[in-house]
């Protein structure tokens, strides 16, 4: 499985199919509770994760913990660490033409998760800023179950002394209790976040913006898809950005888009309809998710990508998550 981890209108559409909430506390994989949130601090080492007990799991908290040294500490101990795999042969996609990601500088409202469970690891999915009435939302893909303790780093930058849009602590996450990676399942393979306040007071979106989730308004559209592959798969550690079509994956109700570069750690990667280069936002009509968490079981798997349709069930969980039912 690829790690790529109005209101009005979302109650009219409402369907009942078991919505879950769970705290980040819910273990990594998602299928029995996790312990009790703990709070870190600075002391805490990368190898020990019994630091003082506390109810709480702040913003704070997580810049405390994920300094710049225990960034590149994970990075550097994550399977496959910073030596550079092999470039793939050219696929058929890539001999009709099927574009290629560029590394870029990232945007504000698009960054990476970090999760303390377990072994503390380098970014493993990405996640973007939603608007939503509380300006602390954040979505990405159902599989990629960031754990308790977990953090969202906007605009992440590979080596930065300070993180240009900082470190904030995940509050609660919503999905469908259904939702997987096969089958029916994958069509829920989406999930949403509260993001906690920063030392300041503020809220996430007032910070960086956000972008507004929207229905998938049919198979084919153009989105630019923005990302962050693993540094196992991509060595400089940046982000990277495609603008592309999108088609009908094939005997599913999913969608399927063609460029290159889109290895693992872009699961959650919002695809987004009429991007904004002065805003630097979009609607967000999908994600990388979905069938195979987000693509084809096969060597090019990087060159194409799945994403759920966007319809009532998603907007259903958005009035849930963004505190409108």
């Amino acid at each position: 499985m690829r790690q790529r981890w109005g209101r009005a209108a979302a109650v009219a559409l409402g369907v009942t199919l078991g919505l879950t909430t769970a705290s980040v506390g819910r273990a990594a994989d998602g299928d029995h509770d996790g312990p009790a949130r703990n709070t870190w601090n600075s002391n805490d080492t990368a190898g020990d994760h019994d630091g003082p007990a506390r109810d709480t799991w702040d913003s704070q908290d997580a810049a405390a913990f994920w300094t710049p040294q225990r960034m590149a500490a994970a990075i550097a101990s994550a399977p496959g660490g910073t030596k550079p795999r092999p470039s793939p042969a050219p696929s058929a996609a890539a001999t009709q033409g099927a574009p290629t990601a560029r590394h870029f500088a990232g945007i504000p409202s698009v960054g990476v998760l970090f999760s303390v469970d377990g072994d503390a690891k380098a970014h493993h999915c990405t996640a973007s800023v939603v608007h939503s009435p509380n300006h602390n939302l954040i979505l990405t893909a159902g599989h990629c179950n960031p754990g308790s303790r977990a953090a969202f780093v906007p605009q992440y930058t590979a080596g930065a002394d300070t993180q240009p849009y900082g470190v904030w602590a995940l509050g609660e996450t919503f999905e469908y209790a259904d939702r997987g990676t096969t089958g029916d399942a994958a069509d829920h393979d989406f999930a949403f976040a509260t993001v906690q306040p920063d030392n300041r007071g503020r809220e996430l979106e007032s910070v960086t913006g956000g972008n507004t989730l929207s229905p998938t308004p049919g198979y084919r559209n153009q989105v630019t898809v923005i990302g962050y592959p693993s540094v196992r798969n991509d060595p400089q550690d940046r982000a990277v950005r495609c603008t592309t079509g999108t088609a009908r994956l094939t005997g599913t109700r999913q969608l399927r888009m063609e460029c290159g570069g889109f290895y693992g750690g872009t699961s959650g990667s919002p695809w987004l309809a009429n991007y904004d280069e002065r805003t630097r936002t979009g609607r967000i009509i999908g994600l990388i998710g979905g069938l195979n968490g987000g693509g084809p079981s096969s060597p090019h798997s990087d060159r194409i990508s799945y994403s759920p349709y966007f319809g009532a069930d998603i907007l259903t969980l958005y009035a849930r998550a963004s505190g409108q039912e």
